[in-house]
């Protein structure tokens, strides 16, 4: 009789790894302490017995459904769990009355609504009695910005924790638990996590534990399968091999895509090449439309280098082309160029602010008559009423400059553009000087 441990596929069907690891205690869960720790409000409210209604915002595997099973069961409640995507109202009058025979009893119920970004508006409405009298205290959790997804009415009702992405000293720990616990995890399985393969782990989680947990278990099973050793090593290749393809955390609809379109916009205005890239790189992995990205790179390129290098534009202009005639894979190095040309050029966003000064203007003085001396007149009445009289032709000047009003009496000394001392705004800054010189001397009878 072989001395080798029972293989993983003789063994009767159990749960997977990361729920037999579910934490009990809440000195048990990974990271989140600046939520769990001593002193810190949720931690003081669940050891209150008082949490009220709340959400759990995070990302996956970050603990939103452990820390919900930990409440009811610190507060003695019945743990109701509802999904937002399988289960409607009529699921939820069910709970409801179920939760009426509790009361009566002195049970409390919480009821967890696992992404509850999905409910609609009538389950949202629908939920707010029970949560506001107190008979369901409401756990939801949710990846997405509740901001954005939950009503007015219910999110009034609830506070929000903010759980964050596992660090690699949590998530470290979590690996090094389940190879060496026993009774709930892989300890009694003589495996042994090579310092290679368990940093390639935590690396490749994305602070996920329940991922690293499920990619730990799939590695168990292929090196389990291998010849009768006693000691079984789970190498980085094996890991590799479990891993398989990681999709990136992105949501195209979601937070997520104004996150990374932010911090690729402020990298370009920050002169940062390589932070450019990086999050170019994050949106085109994450599935996001390369058109949206460079319809963007065409604001940038106006709204943050305007003048100062007039090429920006251009070029970006032409990368949104090239995407256009090459698409994926080839088109997207064409981005990658106006990213890069556009995080190395100088900045200036005078055109923008320019802009916006001369709407505001536009739009306080919407009846300022043109005045006389630039208006058409292509009729003998008009002529007659004094249109275009007095108007001089800049170019029959000797330096094709002549020193006449071009804008309304409300707004004749507005200055609305200003270039800056950067690149190209420079040399423009000299002309307006050299205008502004000419005009004074003219005005004086120079």
């Amino acid at each position: 009789m072989s001395s080798h441990p029972p293989s993983l596929f003789e063994r009767p069907l159990q749960a997977p790894l990361a729920a037999r690891l579910r934490p009990q205690r809440l000195d048990e869960v990974a990271g989140q302490q600046h939520l769990l720790g001593a002193g810190q409000p949720l931690r003081v409210a669940i050891e209150r017995g008082d949490t009220g209604s709340f959400l759990l915002w995070g990302p996956p595997g970050t603990g939103k459904t452990t820390i919900a099973r930990l409440v009811a069961r610190h507060v003695d409640a019945e743990f109701v769990p509802f999904s937002a995507v399988t289960d409607g109202v009529p699921r939820l009058r069910e709970v409801v009355a179920a939760a009426e025979q509790r009361r009566q009893l002195g049970t409390r119920t919480v009821l967890f609504v696992d992404e509850i970004h999905r409910f609609n508006r009538a389950q949202q409405d629908a939920l707010l009695p029970h949560v506001e009298s107190g008979l369901l205290t409401l756990i939801g959790a949710t990846t997405e910005n509740p901001s954005f997804e939950l009503n007015g009415a219910l999110l009034s009702r609830l506070r929000v924790f903010v759980l964050e992405a596992l660090d690699a000293e949590a998530l470290g720990a979590v690996i090094d638990r389940a190879i060496s616990d026993g009774e709930r995890g892989l300890g009694g399985r003589q495996l042994v996590l090579t310092p290679e393969a368990r940093e390639l782990l935590v690396r490749e989680s994305d602070g996920d534990a329940r991922r690293a947990l499920t990619v730990l278990e799939a590695a168990a099973v292929l090196a389990d399968g291998g010849a009768g050793e006693e000691v079984a090593p789970l190498t980085a290749a094996l890991l590799a091999q479990a891993l398989q393809t990681r999709l990136p955390h992105y949501d195209k609809s979601g937070e997520q895509h104004f996150n990374l379109i932010s911090a690729y916009h402020k990298s370009l205005r920050g002169s940062d090449p390589q932070a450019a890239l990086y999050w170019l790189a994050r949106m085109i992995e994450g599935g996001e439309d390369p058109l949206f990205i460079a319809r963007r790179t065409v604001r940038f390129a106006s709204e943050d280098i305007g003048l100062a290098d007039p090429r920006a534009l251009e070029l970006a202009l032409a990368a949104r082309d090239a995407y256009h005639f090459l698409g994926s894979p080839e088109g997207e190095l064409a981005l990658a160029e106006a990213a890069l040309y556009c995080a190395t050029a100088p900045k200036s966003n005078r055109v923008y602010v320019a802009w916006k000064a001369a709407l505001d203007a536009a739009r306080a003085t919407p009846a300022a008559p043109v005045p006389l001396h630039i208006r058409n007149a292509p009729t003998g009445l008009m002529k007659e009423l004094g249109y275009g009289a007095g108007y001089q032709y800049a170019h029959d000047a000797p330096n094709a400059y002549v020193p006449q009003d071009y804008l309304p009496d409300e707004v004749r000394h507005r200055v609305f553009y200003e270039p800056s001392g950067f690149g190209t705004e420079k040399e423009i800054a000299r002309r307006m000087e050299w205008w502004a010189e000419l005009k004074k001397k003219m005005e004086d009878g120079g």
